[in-house]
């Protein structure tokens, strides 16, 4: 039994730990042996991914076009990274590189469309006169 990803077995059901989700995905070149958890980490990645640098480009102010091509280039690039280089997994089992890039994508954007037009508007939009 690998006890990398198992931590008991009951019954024949065998119980994954949160903490070592968080731990492989925190380790380079980590064994996913169900392909959903590395499908979320990647997701979750994202989101993470895109509050941050909505909260960046709110604060910077970075406006307009710019700011939306930077933010899928440099989100695009942090998970390809992430998954090619970092955990080195088959690009193939997950349905090619194309399919984990896109993984999440758009919860992303939303998400850091959201911050970013809060965070600058609170800071930098103009006060409302009535």
């Amino acid at each position: 039994m690998n006890t990398k990803s198992k931590t008991a077995e009951r019954n024949g059901t065998i119980k994954h730990q949160t903490s070592s989700v968080w731990s492989r995905a925190l380790t380079s070149n980590s064994e996913w042996p169900d392909k959903e958890e590395f499908l979320d980490v990647i997701y979750w990645a994202r989101q993470v991914i895109g509050i941050i640098l909505g909260i960046v480009w709110g604060l910077i102010p970075l406006k307009g076009f710019l700011g939306l091509v930077l933010f899928v280039t440099l989100n695009a690039a942090i998970i390809y990274v992430y998954f090619s280089s970092f955990q080195n997994v088959d690009e193939e089992d997950y349905g090619g590189a194309w399919e984990l890039t896109k993984e999440g994508f758009m919860t992303s954007f939303a998400g850091f469309l959201v911050t970013w037009i809060i965070i600058y508007s609170g800071l930098y939009g103009e006060p409302e006169i009535l």
